[in-house]
C-alpha cells in the first residue's frame, strides 16, 4: 500500500479485503447489565474500572538525569520546526521529581486505575545492554506510591520514546532487530513489576510512531520512506508486539494479563439501520487491516496485500502467529469517528467525508461524534468476539483558561466527557464487553508536536511554576466515578 498522508497522530490508513476471525478471540461474552444509581441516574456494571492516562515522555522530564539518554523524541523536538513554540519534553510536567504529588491527583478523583508508560531509555540508556538501575527504581518508586494509594498500575512499556541509539543503529523500527530489542526490554520489565503491575500494555498506536513517524514524517524520527520499506516497518512494529506478549507471559508472575493499546479508526454507521451497520462492521476490519486486524485476526487481509501489490510486507506463517499472540483483553483509544454508509460497490461501504461544517474540538483533528464510544466496544465484540474492552483513551483539547476567580472552567471538556460517557454506558446497557475507562489525560502536558499549546488535562498545569490547578472537568469526572454513573 502507498505512503499515506496523514496529517495528524489520529489519522489512519485505509485498506480493504477480508479474513477468517482469530481463534483466540472466539466465544466472547456479554458484560451484565448495570443498574441504577442512588440519583436515579442508569450506573455502569458495579466493577466498571475508572482511570486515569498518561505517558513518559509527555510528563517525565528529567531527560539528562539518571543515566538516562535520548529517545527519539528528544531529537525531534530539537529539530527546528518540528514541534510548535520550539518545545521539548526536557522538564515537561517534571513528575520525575513529582510523581507523590500526582498520584496524590488520581487519589483524589477517587479512580482505581492509573496507565502509565515505561521509557525505553530510562532503563536501557542504549536500547539494550546494560540496565540503568536508577531508571528502573522511579518505576519501583512510582509502582509502589500508587499500591499505597489504592491505585492499580496498568503499564506500557512503549509509547513512542523509542531509544535514539537504536534508530542510529538500526533505523529503528525499519529493523527486526529492534523488535528483538524490545521483545528483550518488555521481558525486563515484567520480571521486575510482575510481583505489583498485573496488567501490561506493549504497545501504544502504531499508526502514529509507525505511518506518521517513518510515512509522512510529521512525527519522530521524522523520516518519509519508501511505500514497500513503510508496509515492511508496519510488519516490524507487529512482530514486535507479539514477540512482546510472548517475552512478557514467558518472564512474569502468574495472572499477568496483557493487551492492546490501539488507535483505529473507528467507524460509525450514518444512520443504524442494518445495511449501515452491517457496512460499518465491514468498513471496521477493512480499513484497520494493516495493524489492528492484523492483531485479532492473525493474517493479513487479502485486499490490504492485493491494494499493497509489490510494496506488500514479506512474512511467514510463523511470524503472523507471534502477531496473533493471544491476548487478555483490548483496549482502544477512543477519539474521532469515520461515518461509514452502505456501498454497493465491491467493498460493501464507503466513507462519508466530514464537511467543513462539522464541530470539532481545539485541535483540529479531533471531530466530535459521542458515537465512538459506543461502536468501539461493540464493533470488537461483534467482529472479533473479544470478551473484555476498554476505553484506554479519550479526551479532549481545550482553549483552557484560569478565569479572575482562579478556576478553569472547561465546559467544552465537561460536554465531551458527559456525551462520550453517556454513549459508554449505552454500551455496557446493551450487554457489550465494556470493562473501564481511562481518561486521557490525568494533567496538561507536551502534546507532542503541538507542544504546550494543546491541553488535555482534567488539571490545569502552569508549566512555569508546575501547580496543578483542577479544573470543572475534574470535579466532573472525580462525581461520574463517586456514583459509578454519568453525572
Amino acid at each position: 500500500m502507498s505512503s499515506l498522508k496523514l496529517r495528524t497522530r489520529r489519522d489512519f490508513g485505509k485498506a480493504i479485503g477480508t479474513a477468517a476471525l482469530a481463534p483466540w478471540a472466539a466465544g466472547g461474552a456479554m458484560a451484565s447489565p448495570a443498574g441504577t444509581a442512588a440519583t436515579g441516574v442508569p450506573s455502569f456494571p458495579a466493577n466498571f474500572l475508572w482511570g486515569c492516562a498518561t505517558a513518559a515522555y509527555q510528563i517525565e522530564g528529567a531527560a539528562h538525569e539518571d543515566g538516562r539518554k535520548p529517545s527519539v523524541w528528544d531529537t525531534y523536538a530539537r529539530t527546528p520546526g518540528k514541534v510548535a513554540g520550539g518545545d521539548t519534553g526536557d522538564v515537561a510536567n517534571d513528575h520525575y521529581h513529582r510523581y507523590k504529588e500526582d498520584v496524590a491527583l488520581l487519589k483524589s478523583l477517587g479512580v482505581r486505575a492509573y496507565r502509565y508508560s515505561v521509557s525505553w531509555p530510562r532503563v536501557f540508556p542504549e536500547g539494550r545492554g546494560p540496565v540503568n538501575d536508577k531508571g528502573v527504581a522511579f518505576y519501583d518508586r512510582l509502582t509502589d506510591e500508587l499500591l499505597a494509594a489504592g491505585i492499580d498500575p496498568w503499564v506500557t512499556l512503549f509509547h513512542w520514546d523509542l531509544p535514539q541509539a537504536l534508530e542510529d543503529r538500526w533505523g529503528g523500527w525499519q529493523s527486526r532487530e529492534t523488535a528483538k530489542a524490545f521483545a528483550d526490554y518488555a521481558a525486563f520489565v515484567a520480571r521486575r513489576l510482575s510481583d505489583r503491575v498485573r496488567h501490561f500494555f506493549p504497545i501504544n498506536e502504531f499508526v502514529c510512531f509507525i505511518d506518521q513517524g517513518y510515512g509522512t514524517g510529521i512525527k519522530a524520527p521524522g523520516k518519509q520512506i519508501p511505500a514497500g520499506a513503510l508496509n515492511q516497518t508496519r510488519h516490524n512494529a507487529l512482530l514486535a508486539h507479539g514477540w512482546a506478549v510472548e517475552a512478557i507471559r514467558a518472564a512474569a508472575r502468574p495472572g499477568v494479563q496483557i493487551g492492546l493499546a490501539e488507535n483505529p479508526q473507528i467507524c460509525v454507521p450514518v444512520i443504524e439501520t442494518p445495511a449501515h451497520i452491517e457496512a460499518a462492521r465491514q468498513a471496521m476490519r477493512e480499513l484497520n487491516a494493516p495493524f489492528l486486524t492484523a492483531i485479532l485476526e492473525g493474517r493479513y487481509t487479502t485486499a490490504y496485500l492485493s491494494a499493497a501489490g509489490r510494496h506488500a510486507p514479506r512474512f511467514t506463517p510463523e511470524e503472523m502467529k507471534a502477531i496473533a499472540s493471544p491476548l487478555d483483553f483490548v483496549g482502544l483509544n477512543v477519539y474521532t469517528p469515520t461515518h461509514i454508509r452502505a456501498d454497493r460497490s465491491g467493498a460493501g461501504f464507503a466513507v462519508v467525508p466530514l464537511p467543513s461544517s462539522y464541530p470539532r474540538m481545539a485541535s483540529e483533528w479531533l471531530f466530535l461524534d459521542p458515537a465512538v464510544a459506543y461502536w468501539a466496544p461493540r464493533h470488537l465484540a461483534e467482529i472479533w468476539k473479544v470478551k473484555d474492552v476498554y476505553i484506554t483513551e479519550n479526551g479532549c483539547s481545550s482553549d483552557d483558561r484560569i478565569a479572575a476567580d482562579g478556576c478553569v472552567y472547561d465546559t467544552d471538556r465537561v460536554m465531551y466527557l458527559r456525551t462520550h460517557l453517556a454513549s459508554a454506558r449505552r454500551a455496557t446497557e446493551e450487554g457489550w464487553p465494556l470493562r473501564g475507562y481511562f481518561h486521557w489525560s490525568l494533567m496538561d502536558n507536551f502534546e507532542w508536536t503541538d507542544g504546550y499549546g494543546k491541553r488535555f488535562g482534567l488539571y490545569y498545569v502552569d508549566f512555569r511554576t508546575q501547580r496543578r490547578i483542577p479544573k470543572l472537568s475534574a470535579e466532573l469526572f472525580r462525581e461520574v466515578v463517586r456514583r459509578n454513573a454519568v453525572a
